[in-house]
């Protein structure tokens, strides 16, 4: 998956791609749904001998149209790209959502970004898609320029959760705030995660016998309730399993929501580094102790909780798994478009 850079309206693919089939949506969280969009697209690129190209949008529409509805973020700009570095996609174009890129009707921005700039050739979109002016975009606008400008539209639709439901990112975001990660996870088809950069912290967990690494989350993003979970750390020196504090520190006075994460069966050094925390349970609420001798006793339960969820889930808590030689968690085929607007 390459990445280019675009200015204005000029196209930032190489000059030998004439066409593409293309894909637009802002595929927040990366479901099982936006997944099996991206199948399609993959294939149906490969199937007619042209690049595949995903076009999505940074920030979130609704933080330019309706900033009070706006949404925090299941999956932020990095996160995304990670996870579409993984599924065959030959192009990831990042669109800056300007309140002028809103203004665009749905023809303009079909003649003048995905046709002008991406060459595109094919549409696939998703069953309740819609973009444009107030998103008037929809499959029967599409289809009537498809068959106007000469370019083909794909409709694909919804994929449901076990419980008959259609998978969605709304949904997934009340399944996440409501700390029902299980449900999340079945519709994500991954466990739900939170990526960021190792700060140094106060050494308190270090002083009682628990060295942590302290994440900084990206802004916007959706965190679980507070508390403490079984997580699994995927970091640029393995994977290791963890238990981890979301939330304030109430045993020292701290009310600050931080996440710690106490690495299993290892002492790497992590300080500035990207690491991505996978959540797999929680274990219990966050409270206050009457001392730090009695909140050591529990950290000792919670890290025994911990290992048995991460067993049952067949990920051992010691055992690292090996990354790449590199050491380094970003998928090798990466490469987008970030484009101007």
């Amino acid at each position: 998956m390459r990445r280019p850079d675009a200015q204005g309206t000029e196209s930032a693919l190489p000059p030998t791609v004439t066409a593409t089939v293309v894909t637009v949506g802002t595929f927040d969280g990366m479901h099982r749904g936006h997944r099996d969009v991206v199948q399609r697209l993959v294939d149906r690129a490969t199937a007619a001998g042209l690049p595949s190209l995903l076009v999505t949008f940074d920030p979130h529409p609704l933080e330019v149209v309706n900033p009070a509805a706006a949404p925090l973020l299941l999956t932020v700009r990095e996160e995304k790209i990670e996870i579409l570095a993984e599924t065959g996609l030959d192009y990831v174009a990042v669109l800056p959502f300007t309140r002028r890129l809103a203004d665009y009707s749905a023809e303009e921005f079909v003649e003048l970004v995905l046709r002008k700039r991406f060459r595109m050739r094919e549409l696939l979109i998703g069953y309740d898609h819609g973009f444009g002016r107030s998103r008037a975009g929809d499959v029967g606008v599409l289809r009537s320029l498809g068959k106007r400008d000469g370019f083909e539209v794909e409709v694909v639709e919804a994929v449901e959760a076990p419980d008959g439901h259609s998978i969605s990112s709304t949904a997934i975001r009340r399944s996440v705030a409501g700390g029902d990660l299980d449900k999340a996870a079945d519709s994500l088809g991954r466990l739900y995660s939170v990526g960021g950069r190792v700060t140094r912290g106060d050494q308190r967990g270090r002083k009682l016998g628990f060295p942590t690494v302290n994440l900084a989350p990206p802004l916007r993003k959706l965190l679980p309730p507070e508390g403490v979970y079984a997580a699994r750390v995927q970091t640029p020196r393995g994977t290791f399993g963890a238990m981890v504090n979301l939330g304030p520190r109430p045993t020292f006075g701290d009310s600050s929501v931080g996440i710690e994460a106490y690495l299993f069966d290892t002492d790497v050094n992590l300080y500035d580094a990207h690491v991505r925390l996978e959540f797999l349970t929680r274990l219990r609420d966050t409270r206050k102790f009457p001392d730090a001798a009695a909140l050591v006793e529990q950290i000792k339960r919670d890290e025994a909780a911990a290992r048995s969820a991460l067993t049952v889930l067949s990920v051992a808590g010691n055992v690292r798994t090996a990354q790449n030689a590199t050491g380094t968690m970003r998928p090798r085929s990466v490469t987008s478009i970030s484009s101007s607007q």
